[in-house]
C-alpha cells in the first residue's frame, strides 16, 4: 500500500498548495491513501468545517487535528459529523469527535489512523500511552495498516510512543513542531516512524507565521498578532510504503513538493 502522510497544512498558502498539486501527485505516485495533518489551516489556527470539506475533497482522505483543534467553535458540531477528521483520542471521554478512524482505500484495502497528541509542553490531557492500547484494542483483527499521527512537542514523547507501538502499528508520524526531521526509518518490528513530517506552507517564515511579527515578539517580548507568510510555497511529507497483508512497513522517505 502506498501511502502520502502530508506535514501539518498552515492557513490558505498551505490549503492553496494541497488544492492545486495534490491530485496530480496522488496520480504520478499511484498513491492508495493520503493522511494529513490540519491543525493549522484555517488562518494558521484550527480548522472550520467548510475547510474540511474542501481539503477532503481535493484528495485527502483523512485530516487529523491537535492542540489547535478546539480554536475554532464551529468545529464542535461538525465533528460527531464527519468521522475522517480525527481529535487526539486522549482527550477525555465525552468531548465532541473520534480519535480513530478505520476505512478503506480507493483500492478497496482496509486500513486505520489513530490520533495521539503528547503531554510534554503540552496541554494536560489523557495518557497517550493508555490511550494508544484503548483504541487498537477497538480496530477489527483484520485491519492490518494502521498509520499514527503522534502530535506532540517533544521529540523523546515521540521517540517514546514510537518505540512503544513498534509491531502494534504499520506507522508512527510525528507532527506538530513544523520542521522535519531526519530520522526516518523502519523500527525492529515494522513501523515506519519519523519524530516530525514538517510543514506543508509558506517556507519563508518561523514555522509557518510572519517571520517580522515573531522577530518582534523574541526581540521585545510584547504581544503580538501573528499572522501567515505568504511566500515560497511547499509541502513537507513522508512516503510510505506498508504491506497490506502483515501491516509491516517496508519503506519511509521524506518528501517535498514545491509551488511551480
Amino acid at each position: 500500500m502506498r501511502i502520502l502522510f502530508v506535514g501539518d497544512i498552515v492557513g490558505s498558502p498551505g490549503r492553496r498548495l494541497v488544492e492545486e498539486r495534490l491530485q496530480d501527485i496522488i496520480e504520478q505516485e499511484r498513491l492508495d491513501l493520503v493522511i494529513a495533518n490540519a491543525d493549522n489551516v484555517a488562518g494558521g489556527f484550527g480548522i472550520i468545517p467548510r475547510l474540511a470539506e474542501q481539503l477532503l475533497a481535493s484528495g485527502i482522505d483523512v485530516l487529523c487535528g491537535g492542540n489547535h483543534v478546539w480554536d475554532r467553535k464551529e468545529i464542535l458540531e461538525y465533528l460527531p459529523q464527519q468521522p475522517r477528521l480525527l481529535r487526539p483520542a486522549n482527550f477525555p471521554a465525552g468531548v465532541p469527535g473520534s480519535g480513530l478512524y478505520v476505512g478503506r482505500t480507493r483500492g478497496n484495502e482496509t486500513f486505520a489512523v489513530l490520533h495521539l497528541q503528547g503531554r510534554t509542553f503540552m496541554p494536560a490531557i489523557d495518557c497517550p500511552f493508555r490511550a494508544a492500547d484503548r483504541e487498537l484494542g477497538r480496530v477489527p483483527e483484520d485491519v492490518k495498516v494502521i498509520v499514527a499521527d503522534v502530535h506532540a512537542e517533544a521529540t523523546s514523547e515521540k521517540q517514546a510512543l514510537g518505540w512503544y507501538l513498534d509491531g502494534r502499528v504499520s506507522a508512527v508520524i510525528g507532527t506538530h513542531t513544523h520542521v522535519p526531521t531526519a530520522d526516518e526509518r523502519v523500527l525492529p518490528a515494522g513501523t515506519a516512524y519519523i519524530t516530525d513530517a514538517g510543514m506543508t506552507g509558506p517556507q519563508d517564515s518561523v514555522i509557518g507565521m510572519e517571520k517580522n511579527s515573531v522577530l518582534a515578539r523574541f526581540l521585545e517580548g510584547l504581544p503580538v498578532r501573528f499572522e501567515v507568510a505568504a511566500n515560497h510555497l511547499a509541502m513537507n511529507a513522508v512516503r510510505l510504503e506498508i504491506s497490506a497483508e502483515t501491516g509491516r512497513a517496508t519503506s519511509i522517505e521524506r518528501a517535498l513538493y514545491r509551488l511551480d
